[in-house]
């Protein structure tokens, strides 16, 4: 599909056409069937941002939520209905494991709210729709582009999309580098874990003698503001897209602000319908003299996916009430600020032993 977005004048223009919704409904890759008043959704990962965020977009709807995660530690398990102990994602167990779950309790969607789940999650979706389950995850090919930083700098190139210039440590003579460049993991990072801003060759030597060099790539530092813009795409339209101007601590999105930028919402929303995404995606840019510069793209929701619902924009309840209903996204944003911080969960010790004992807790009562 041939992107939408053009650079109007050269750069992103404030007075550009926003995105429009798709005018009619389309059929959704896969249909649940069933009206019933409770609609079991399975989230993973429920110790992290990204499922965290997922439970408290369904909070008070008729999804009610079965969480699992690896650790009875992962607040997440403690609030909602049902909580699940299951075995890392590595484990040749996982797969089974979840739809053992998913079969008892009669899930009918599924999130992923971890990376290192998705490129798994991916190749079983068909294990999963054969049992009338939806896993809300992208297709092999995406999944696995967006995990690969080096190939989602090439993905952008190959559109003619702004793109900030990339190469394998080892094509690199850190000596000609134009400090400061940027080093992160080529495959399997998240929450720029590992990513360094080097200033100097003498730190990029340092920083390279403690990874893994050949799972690494340097590129060059885009300096702008930086930007989380999530989107909502099924059946090749992007329904919609929400933009944040953000900043950052510990590699987390620490304060959030809502914008209205037509430009950018018109941006992400023809890169969203060129990849193809199912379901929620989740674009990182900076905006450097007018030219948005995606350096990261996560094919699942975030962990600002709660920010945006509160802005007005709920991935996973739009997305789920298109597949049950094939409902339409709508959506109002409100341009607001999100400061976030540290909340306490309270659970007795004589719990947790339970839940290690038994593998399994229920948190009603409790909310993140």
């Amino acid at each position: 599909m041939e992107a939408r977005w053009e650079p109007p004048g050269g750069g992103l223009s404030e007075g550009a056409p926003a995105l429009g919704l798709s005018a009619a409904p389309a059929p959704p890759e896969a249909r649940a069937g069933g009206d019933g008043p409770e609609i079991p959704v399975l989230v993973t990962g429920v110790g992290g941002s990204v499922g965290q965020s997922v439970i408290k977009c369904l909070e008070d709807t008729r999804y009610r939520i079965v969480g699992v995660d690896a650790s009875e530690y992962a607040a997440g398990l403690h609030a909602v209905p049902r909580g699940y102990l299951v075995p890392l994602a590595r484990d040749p167990a996982y797969v089974d494991r979840l739809l053992e779950i998913c079969v008892a309790e009669r899930v009918r969607y599924l999130f992923a709210g971890l990376d290192m789940e998705l490129p798994i999650l991916a190749r079983a979706r068909e294990r999963f729709r054969e049992r009338g389950i939806l896993p809300l995850v992208s297709p092999p090919g995406i999944v696995d582009l967006a995990n690969d930083k080096l190939e989602t700098i090439r993905f952008l190139e190959s559109h003619g999309l702004p793109a900030a210039r990339t190469w394998e440590v080892r094509d690199v003579d850190p000596r000609e580098l134009d400090y400061p460049v940027v080093l992160k993991p080529r495959r399997g990072g998240s929450r720029s874990q590992g990513v360094y801003a080097v200033g100097t060759e003498e730190e990029y030597l340092y920083r390279l003698d403690t990874e893994d060099p050949s799972n690494y790539v340097v590129q060059e530092y885009v300096a702008g503001e930086e930007y989380t813009c999530g989107s909502l795409s099924f059946d090749g339209t992007c329904h919609g897209v929400i933009v944040m101007r953000r900043t950052l601590r510990d590699g987390d999105t620490h304060k959030a602000f809502v914008v209205r930028n037509p430009a950018l919402e018109n941006f992400v929303g023809s890169l969203a319908e060129i990849l193809g995404p199912f379901g929620p995606c989740n674009f990182q840019l900076r905006v450097r003299e007018g030219w948005p510069y995606v350096f990261d793209i996560n094919a699942r929701c975030s962990g600002t996916t709660y920010c945006r619902a509160l802005a007005g924009f709920n991935e996973p309840r739009m997305a789920l009430d298109y597949l049950e209903t094939g409902r339409i996204p709508s959506f109002e944003i409100r341009e607001i600020s999100v400061f976030r911080y540290w909340k306490e969960l309270v659970v007795e010790n004589a719990r947790l032993d339970e839940v290690r004992r038994a593998g399994t807790t229920t948190g009603v009562g409790r909310r993140l």
